[in-house]
């Protein structure tokens, strides 16, 4: 790596960081000016919990959040420097072209993206979920399930059904688990209630009856109480508020199959996180490579004008973003083109901007 390398990856990444701390500062100060009346509604929560359970896990998941974003800004602030500088005016005398002027930028920004990546698909998730049982427990209505008739396709060949689930107590009513083979019911089992049976980690079925039906021959076995491993469990009656931020990408992949399997409908949720873990990283990439062209010419006008430019251009990109997330989540378009189509919109404007733009 030349010295030329190493001054621009240096300026680069050191003003990224100050860039991130920066924003994530002002987001902080206004986050705790928002949450100060719950954090005070609860007399039994302490300074440490704050700090060590809520904010040490907040703060990387909002900067690794925002890191498309500050890595922009960072590359138009430090390039649209140099250029107020007649710094890249003398790179490029000097025989340097401006593809090879772009190396150490597109370096910086793999180096982002990489740790981005990384974070975003093991670590940070980890520490998501102690943010997110902090958020749930303080700063959240207590969840009350209040669904009724409730119909779980727990298997390709296996439905369930319960017509209501208190889960204060993680007691349900009127019970039902039915096997199909194709169209032909092979065994159900009901029962007038359920209850988990957090000891045993098992459920404690009541008042059951079990029917198994082989061709011709039907079998009845019932009582009054059994304990019985179900394929449910109490977590999935629990508040599912933003769950998919405490999985791993691994454990995304797991609840993608297990809803599919069942038929539910919520399952582009948990997609569009899928995608968003390797689109936002890869759109540190286009954004770095747009940010080198949008401020790598000197303006009369200073600094000013292409650092305006660099966050109006920022804001039509999380606008983008939401856009394509929303209807990624309505399920009308596949999650994986909507998700990554901000990148392809973006990439085709910078491939042009690159072509024609004068630098």
């Amino acid at each position: 790596m030349k010295l030329l390398d190493r001054y621009i990856l240096k300026r680069f990444l050191t003003s990224f960081l100050f860039v991130v701390l920066i924003i994530m500062a002002v987001i902080v100060v206004i986050d705790i000016t928002e949450k100060i009346e719950d954090f005070n509604k609860h007399e039994d929560l302490t300074l440490n919990e704050i700090i060590f359970d809520y904010y040490l896990n907040f703060i990387p998941f909002m900067a690794d959040l925002i890191t498309p974003i500050t890595t922009f800004i960072t590359v138009v602030f430090v390039t649209s420097k140099m250029a107020g500088h007649t710094e890249l005016i003398a790179i490029l005398s000097s025989g340097v072209s401006f593809r090879r002027l772009l190396m150490p930028y597109m370096l910086g920004g793999l180096i982002i993206a990489g740790t981005s990546f990384a974070l975003k698909g093991w670590v940070i998730p980890q520490s998501n979920k102690t943010r997110l049982e902090f958020e749930i427990k303080y700063l959240k209505n207590p969840y009350f399930f209040d669904k009724r008739n409730i119909h779980i396709q727990v298997a390709p060949d296996v439905s369930l059904y319960l017509s209501s689930y208190n889960n204060r107590n993680n007691s349900g009513h009127r019970f039902t688990m039915e096997r199909f083979d194709g169209t032909e019911l092979k065994e159900k089992l009901s029962a007038s209630s359920i209850k988990w049976n957090e000891e045993k980690g098992k459920w404690t079925i009541k008042d059951w009856k079990h029917r198994k039906i082989d061709s011709l021959t039907e079998t009845i076995t019932q009582g009054r109480e059994i304990d019985s491993t179900l394929a449910i469990h109490p977590k999935e009656f629990q508040s599912d508020y933003r769950n998919f931020d405490g999985m791993t990408i691994e454990e995304l992949d797991e609840q993608i199959e297990r809803l599919r399997n069942r038929g539910a409908t919520n399952v582009e949720v948990y997609e569009v996180e899928k995608y968003l873990r390797t689109g936002s990283p890869f759109a540190v990439i286009i954004l770095t490579f747009m940010g080198v062209i949008v401020s790598s010419r000197k303006s009369r006008g200073g600094t000013g004008f292409q650092i305006a430019l660099g966050f109006m251009i920022a804001f039509v990109y999380i606008i983008f973003v939401m856009l394509s997330k929303s209807l990624s989540e309505s399920g009308s378009i596949p999650p994986a083109l909507t998700v990554w189509l901000p990148n392809i919109i973006f990439m085709i404007i910078s491939g042009m901007m690159y072509k024609y733009v004068p630098r």
